[in-house]
């Protein structure tokens, strides 16, 4: 893996906050000094100016990160909403020098950076005066590689090509997927596992069942 990675999902909801904190847990319980970044969160609970709850939180303290929330995100809002319309609700342009800049200092902090994305890969951040500036042109400015999390049943294939195809055409390396919600006995959880292996060329690098408290990477992941 690169020292830094980059979450995203194939859709909302699909556990990229729970999957990242087991991720970032794992390898700084490996004895590597792993950090998280997130650009931009949407939907938290604060209080005066200090995140009481959110996915900043919920990583910070299930990975034991030794950092304030606050200083894991450049962007928050307290509404649910996408990053596009909330900074807009707010009154704010989301800024990528900012965002490159908080990247940076992250990235000379630790020697692993994990950073988390916002919905999908195609999530817009700025739709304002003809300009289309999606999650996907970040990750471009980032740099960086990509690992895919995914939901372990049904049309989970429909949607991994999907995405996996888009990052292709748009010059984004996946370096691996990660399903979640994964049923180990489950006979059409198994044949998703092989199909999008085989359909994409990128191989599942973990699975994570429900509930799960720990996840085992492929050791390339941590060194």
């Amino acid at each position: 893996m690169s020292k830094n990675i980059f979450i995203t999902a194939t859709g909302t909801d699909i556990g990229k906050t729970y999957v990242s904190a087991l991720i970032v847990k794992k390898i700084r319980q490996s004895g590597f000094n792993c950090g998280y970044f997130k650009p931009v969160l949407s939907g938290v609970e604060e209080f005066e100016g200090i995140l009481t709850e959110s996915d900043c939180n919920y990583v910070v303290d299930t990975a034991k990160i030794p950092a304030a929330a606050n200083d894991c995100v450049t962007y928050w809002w307290k509404e649910a909403v996408s990053p596009h319309l909330a900074s807009q609700r707010a009154g704010e342009i989301i800024d990528t020098k900012r965002i490159l800049a908080d990247y940076k200092k992250a990235s000379e902090k630790y020697d692993y950076l994990l950073i988390e994305g916002a919905g999908g890969i195609t999530c817009p951040l700025r739709l304002e005066n003809g300009e289309k500036y999606l999650l996907k042109d970040l990750i471009k400015d980032l740099g960086i590689n990509v690992l895919l999390i995914a939901d372990g049943g049904l049309g989970t294939i429909n949607s991994v090509l999907l995405t996996t195809e888009y990052a292709k055409t748009n010059g984004i390396n996946i370096e691996g997927i990660i399903l979640n919600n994964y049923e180990p006995d489950n006979f059409m959880h198994q044949d998703n596992l092989k199909q999008v292996e085989y359909l994409t060329g990128i191989k599942v690098v973990a699975t994570v069942e429900k509930g799960q408290k720990d996840i085992v990477l492929l050791e390339k992941f941590f060194k």
